[in-house]
């Protein structure tokens, strides 16, 4: 689990490619000095299990259906990437609960700097927008963000500027691909109103007097 505040920026420094799964050889400073074989990373929002590590850099296996779902497979080696070790129980909760499990890949359609912020527009599917509200959270390339605008199956970001400098999106540029993931509370609601629904039928409320 994850809090979606970004700690560090990591370089890409090698990419092993075999077959349909990766393996990413990742340079950092700050999490490696308190990392253990088995943590998981997010990176650009998809949680990744560390399989080796020096003091400059760690390595993480890539699945290949994680290589489907997610932008991972269009990183290039010197890329830069959003880096957040999962939460610690006894600490601070700044953003909200990311799972690092990505629901799917967005596209930026328009970058427009507004006074000090930069709102950012991403077109998403259908089912990723019925689980958006506007003022509610969203994870991109595992940063949580709060929804400036819904409008449809466009989603707008405003982003302050130590975010858009601190992070990838920064480095962004209109039709490049963005790991999405929703609300994991909304999903949870979602789901129970959908078993619920399923349940309450006419014969069900006929049978119980209504």
């Amino acid at each position: 689990m994850f809090t979606g505040i970004i700690e560090e920026l990591g370089h890409i420094q090698a990419i092993q490619k075999e077959r349909q799964a990766m393996q990413l050889v990742i340079n950092a400073q700050q999490i490696v000095t308190d990392l253990h074989i088995g943590d998981s990373i997010a990176v650009n929002g998809v949680c990744l299990t560390v399989t080796s590590f020096t003091t400059t850099y760690f390595k993480a296996d890539i699945m290949p259906e994680t290589v489907k779902a997610t932008t991972l497979h269009t990183l290039q080696r010197g890329d830069v990437v959003n880096l957040e070790r999962a939460m610690l129980a006894n600490g601070r909760f700044g953003g909200h609960f990311v799972s690092g499990h990505i629901d799917e890949v967005g596209i930026i359609k328009r970058i427009k700097p507004v006074a000090n912020a930069v709102y950012i527009d991403i077109a998403i599917s259908p089912s990723s927008s019925a689980l958006c509200f506007e003022r509610g959270s969203i994870a991109i390339d595992g940063i949580s963000l709060t929804l400036f605008r819904v409008q449809g199956l466009l989603i707008t970001l405003s982003l302050i500027p130590h975010t858009y400098q601190q992070t990838t999106l920064g480095q962004k540029r209109v039709g490049d691909g963005v790991n999405i993931e929703t609300d994991l509370l909304g999903k949870h609601v979602a789901q129970q109103r959908q078993q619920v629904a399923s349940t309450i039928t006419a014969d069900f409320l006929q049978r119980h007097g209504f």
